[in-house]
């Protein structure tokens, strides 16, 4: 097991400047399962300095070479992914099918095509005219990572930041951070050199800022709220550092009329709620036709009620509980206020559900009819809430899903593909889901609005960690 007391500067697990830790707690059982160092901003300091120290020779790295260590990166995560998955499950409560897939395959993927797209691109350049453009890493990389899928959006930053040459300085959050000790560990044994990659633990308040702020990082890769990427860009401001920001999402989902409502609302219910809802592309807003509302609501009352609750290490579970219990207080907070604003709840609600005598779960909720200035329609819950809205024209449909100050993601489902096709186009929103089309990890993800900028994943989120010269020849 590693020493989660100690964060990793320059090549070497060291004890952090100040002595304060966090607790860790299983949000299945509700137990304390370890402590992890809350750092300080002397401590970003440290690991800033030693990326800095880095940064220069990592950056003359042959690609090919940089490659081969993070094709070692990979191997490691292959050869510890069952692991891997048990100690995320363990750690955000995600049932352990859906860790295997994306706790620990994503970051072998995002390892894994790194390397390979940095080795294929090692002596690549653009001509335009009489220039040359060529790609060069940007230095110092802040990477501030989430606690709903802490390995994937860690090494969405990490993997490519380190392919294009730049060093990195790493927080994962507080509330969800075992799997990224491994993750060190790993990348420790694959060799890189000291300063490369460096972990500092702590909250956003203090090491997050520390990040954000430090003259010496010259970008910033942060996953969160919206109210908290605002915070990092005024952070990063004075400095005009380069920030990508993946931030909130209320996403939703088109029923066009005369699709095969059952197993496209299976399809729905599986966007809206997977990892318990706690995913910033979710659909949780379901537009769905006037004529076809009554079987809409019969037939989500019907699945919602059948989905397997419980136990996230059992195979059956479909939906474990939420990470923590504070976003379970946030989230029934937001079912219960919706429910004494008027709001007709289809199935769910705010208390315990029927089983689980510990953990912090929370009833896969459905609110149906609800008016689009209604709070649940337009805050992001980041839990099981799912809401529906009623469109009468299909005008209106594409009103309706683009009235919001989000846009990462939505979905489209009819009778013919070109025809969901073409009401996707004019959905304001980063990617867009076709008739239950499945998530592929290496397309650009990213927002429009207040969802963020920047893109992450695949080729165009290895660019997004270049900065682009050109010569004139």
């Amino acid at each position: 097991m590693p020493d989660y007391s100690r964060i990793f500067i320059d090549g070497r697990w060291v004890a952090p400047d100040a002595n304060a830790s966090a607790e860790v707690v299983n949000p299945a059982t509700e137990e304390v399962i370890a402590h992890v160092p809350m750092g300080s901003s002397r401590d970003v300091d440290r690991a800033v300095a030693a990326a800095r120290g880095a940064s220069e020779g990592w950056a003359r790295t042959p690609a090919k070479e940089r490659a081969a260590a993070l094709g070692r990166v990979a191997a490691g995560l292959q050869e510890r992914a069952g692991e891997l998955a048990v100690l995320a499950t363990d750690d955000v409560g995600t049932p352990i099918g859906l860790s295997r897939m994306a706790h620990a395959g994503l970051p072998l993927n995002n390892f894994a095509f790194a390397a390979q797209a940095i080795a294929d691109s090692a002596d690549a350049f653009e001509g335009i005219g009489n220039s040359r453009i060529v790609r060069e890493p940007y230095g110092v990389v802040g990477a501030i990572a989430p606690w709903n899928y802490p390995m994937h959006q860690s090494t969405a930053k990490v993997a490519p930041a380190l392919a294009a040459g730049n060093t990195v300085v790493l927080k994962p959050s507080e509330v969800a951070p075992l799997t990224i000790w491994a993750l060190t560990e790993i990348i420790e044994a694959a060799g890189l050199p000291p300063g490369v990659f460096n972990l500092v633990s702590g909250d956003g308040p203090v090491v997050g800022q520390a990040i954000a702020a430090h003259p010496q990082v010259d970008l910033v890769s942060f996953t969160g709220s919206t109210a908290a990427g605002v915070k990092v860009s005024q952070a990063a401001a004075p400095t005009i550092k380069k920030v990508s920001l993946e931030l909130g999402g209320k996403s939703p989902a088109i029923v066009l009329p005369g699709t095969d409502l059952p197993t496209t609302l299976s399809q729905v219910l599986q966007a809206a709620f997977v990892n318990s809802g706690q995913t910033c592309f979710a659909l949780t807003r379901l537009l769905v036709h006037a004529d076809e509302i009554d079987e809409v609501e019969t037939l989500l009352a019907a699945k919602v009620a059948a989905m397997r609750l419980g136990d996230p290490r059992e195979e059956s579970t479909q939906y474990g509980p939420l990470a923590s219990k504070a976003q379970r207080d946030r989230v029934t907070g937001y079912i219960s206020s919706a429910i004494d604003d008027g709001h007709r709840l289809l199935v769910g609600g705010p208390y315990r559900p029927v089983g689980p005598e510990r953990g912090f779960y929370v009833q896969p909720t459905v609110f149906t009819r609800v008016p689009a200035h209604a709070r649940i329609t337009r805050e992001e819950i980041f839990g099981p809430v799912l809401v529906v809205q009623v469109y009468r024209t299909l005008d209106e449909a594409v009103l309706l899903a683009n009235d919001t100050s989000f846009g990462l993601a939505a979905g489209v489902w009819a009778p013919e593909q070109e025809t969901a096709l073409a009401v996707g186009r004019q959905v304001r929103a980063g990617q867009v889901q076709i008739n239950g089309g499945g998530f592929n990890p290496n397309a650009p993800f990213g927002g429009y609005k207040q969802s963020g900028n920047g893109r992450e994943n695949g080729r165009y989120g290895l660019e997004e960690f270049q900065e682009i010269k050109s010569f004139q020849l």
